[in-house]
């Protein structure tokens, strides 16, 4: 069926990039559900494009990844059948290599830090950076960050992760990151998660505070660790094969649409992170903050490794530090 789709979408590819004298309406495809925070700055940045243009410009949401996975939507971009997409800044570092900085542990000092350095010169120079693979980056949104739950002890220190299986991502960083802490990280489907916890299968896993409760982890793990060792952003992109097609007036729109989103999106995220932990605190869940510095320090080799790998990246990463 989904092949069918996909076909589909190729054949009626030329609704998203023409004009029919009155409105000409950008296919924005992503894989998050529509009660999703980052869904709803999606909705503002429709919202905000369709007033600027007087109407001449609208926005046709997919969510829930009916048109596939973040990889296939981003291939369809490349292609030009669909508009505009927003991935993890994760998915997008196979497309273009310097998003892999944006998912180095304790990159960033706090989410001040953050959204300085991603809406100042640095974040905007590597959404440029995409557009040679044809995809250009508008803007970024809070994804949050990613922090440890446990059902068996309490996280506080680095040691208390020794001996503990812990869910991660199939990314190489990430599994790097838990086994420099002493876990042992285990590569696992999220769909199995749930049950694999119940059972005793992992120890735990990492998440941000929404989708430690939408998934339910929170009834399963009743410790929660804040000790927010990555902070992967959503990135909002627009094909160039579309972007190219626009006037500097129409780009401007775009532009300017896709900035307001960024920001009302913050308030959306935060607005969930503060229900999630509601939710939490009253399933019992315990919350720890515990010291930063002590993971920090000890996770220093992933960047060590990181470096040693991309050395390119040396100028980047000390520009980001640095802010």
């Amino acid at each position: 069926m989904k092949k069918i789709l996909l076909v589909c979408i190729l054949l009626t590819a030329f609704m998203s990039c023409k004009k029919d004298g009155k409105t000409q309406t950008l296919y924005l495809a992503h894989t998050l559900p529509q009660t999703h925070p980052v869904h709803k700055g999606i909705v503002e940045f429709k919202k905000a494009l369709n007033k600027k243009s007087g109407g001449t410009m609208d926005v046709k949401i997919f969510p829930d990844g009916q048109l596939g996975s973040e990889r296939e939507v981003l291939e369809l971009l490349q292609i030009g059948s669909v508009a505009i997409t927003k991935v993890s800044a994760a998915t997008l570092s196979n497309f273009v290599p310097e998003y892999h900085v944006l998912g180095i542990p304790y990159l960033f000092r706090d989410k001040d830090h953050q959204f300085e350095v991603l809406e100042g010169e640095v974040g905007k120079s590597i959404l440029e950076k995409g557009s040679k693979f044809w995809l250009r980056g508008l803007g970024y949104y809070d994804a949050g960050s990613r922090s440890f739950y446990t059902s068996t002890k309490p996280i506080r220190t680095p040691d208390d992760l020794k001996g503990l299986k812990i869910r991660v991502m199939n990314n190489q960083m990430a599994i790097n990151m838990v086994n420099a802490l002493g876990g042992s990280a285990t590569p696992m489907a999220y769909g199995e998660l749930y049950t694999a916890i119940q059972q005793g299968v992992v120890d735990g896993a990492e998440n941000n505070p929404p989708s430690f409760v939408s998934s339910n982890h929170y009834e399963v793990s009743k410790y929660y660790t804040l000790d927010q060792h990555s902070s992967v952003p959503d990135v909002l992109l627009i094909g160039t094969k579309y972007w190219d097609k626009l006037s500097e007036e129409e780009k401007q729109w775009v532009q300017e649409a896709a900035d307001e989103s960024s920001q009302a999106q913050k308030k959306f995220w935060n607005d969930s992170v503060e229900e999630s932990m509601a939710i939490a605190k009253k399933a019992g869940v315990e919350i720890i903050i515990p010291e930063k510095s002590l993971f920090q320090e000890k996770s220093k080799s992933v960047l060590e490794a990181f470096l040693k790998e991309h050395p390119e990246m040396t100028d980047l990463i000390n520009k980001i530090k640095n802010q």
